[in-house]
């Protein structure tokens, strides 16, 4: 039987940049509403080019069907705070990665959720190598556990691993979660943002179909 794993933290109001105040209530207007305070990469979310001035793209201009498809799963377990991971990283990933799909970094980081010292500041983090490595092998989506695929303490570390991977083409999918539900090597990944007009990024509703031919639905660009 296919089942659907989510892959997405829930936006809270106590996160960064985020705040949630009362709009409307039903004692006092007939209806509950709320109105939200939201950071553009709270929670799981992507880039858009623009985050670090890598392209003009902004997020209401990435296709739908640049949001999903075939992803292979690298379980880079264990995974050590600040670790810098590279193409062995992959193991045979490195050599068989089918060029064109997505790849998702299970590195455990989302376990430090609650602990937000360790989960943004220890984050284990991209080397160039591996950058230019997803570059050179077109991964369409690539997804990670922690907040940022790099440094959030260096700006130049981050700045840099993003715009090697976003001016190559690569859509980055941030602060993912429940990687240890996936049971299959591939899944159909799909990672949706709000369509916010000339914004730089999105929190988005990610999640892996599994047991269904990952192929069955490819969407062309």
């Amino acid at each position: 039987m296919p089942r659907i794993i989510d892959l997405t933290l829930p936006v809270v109001p106590d996160d960064r940049g985020v705040s949630r105040d009362i709009a409307t209530t039903i004692e006092r207007d007939g209806w509950n509403a709320t109105t939200w305070h939201l950071y553009s990469h709270s929670g799981t979310h992507m880039d858009a080019p623009v985050h670090f001035a890598a392209g003009p793209g902004t997020i209401d201009q990435i296709p739908l069907a640049g949001c999903c498809g075939p992803a292979w799963v690298a379980d880079l377990r264990p995974c050590a705070p600040r670790a810098l991971l590279t193409p062995d990283n992959l193991g045979t990933l490195r050599d068989e990665f089918p060029a064109g799909e997505s790849l998702l970094l299970h590195t455990g980081w989302s376990r430090h959720r609650d602990d937000r010292a360790v989960y943004r500041d220890g984050l284990p983090r991209l080397s160039e190598a591996l950058a230019t490595w997803c570059v050179a092998h077109r991964v369409k989506l690539l997804g990670v556990e922690p907040p940022s695929v790099a440094d959030v303490n260096n700006l130049a570390e981050v700045t840099h691993i993003h715009e090697i991977l976003l001016r190559g083409g690569v859509t980055i999918v941030e602060g993912l979660c429940h990687l240890d539900q996936l049971a299959a090597p591939r899944v159909w990944f799909g990672a949706f943002p709000l369509k916010l007009a000339g914004s730089d990024g999105s929190p988005v509703r990610a999640f892996a179909l599994e047991g269904i031919d990952p192929d069955a639905f490819t969407p062309n660009p």
